[in-house]
């Protein structure tokens, strides 16, 4: 019995990570944590998970709403439970000692998925335009 509450207890003092966190379509006061030039464009709850996976990381994924996320859309659903510490205290990856640490790691990993790879590669021709037109607002302004 003690040991199932130890198991809970250890579920609890995972980290979360919201996808908002480390979206660069999001502000401060929205929820995002690292720069906009660290983050990503939208980061899906999956995306973080095999991210944190291919690291080695132990993960689980919750069916959780980001508290200041106003769209209660399907897609802004989730949130990433990380293990950073064993039992022991001793930390599981010696390059992860921090929560910003595997914040800046996932934005870094997630453009690299062979799944926003292939979504780029037909994106980009579009995206430049999109680019273009941003570009030109701010000049207007």
């Amino acid at each position: 019995m003690a040991h199932l509450t130890s198991n809970s207890a250890d579920k609890e003092r995972f980290l979360c990570i919201y996808p908002a966190y480390i979206n660069s379509k999001k502000t401060l006061a929205e929820g995002r944590r690292i720069p906009t030039e660290k983050s990503v464009e939208n980061p899906s709850c999956a995306e973080i998970r095999d991210v944190l996976t291919a690291a080695g990381m132990n993960v689980y994924v919750e069916n959780k709403m980001y508290p200041r996320e106003w769209n209660r859309d399907g897609q802004f659903r989730g949130r990433v439970r990380v293990q950073v510490k064993k039992e022991d205290g001793s930390l599981c990856q010696d390059k992860f000692t921090c929560k910003k640490d595997i914040m800046f790691y996932v934005a870094e990993m997630i453009p690299k998925l062979k799944t926003r790879t292939q979504k780029s590669g037909g994106g980009d021709s579009g995206a430049q335009p999109g680019e273009g037109g941003k570009k030109g607002k701010k000049k207007k302004k």
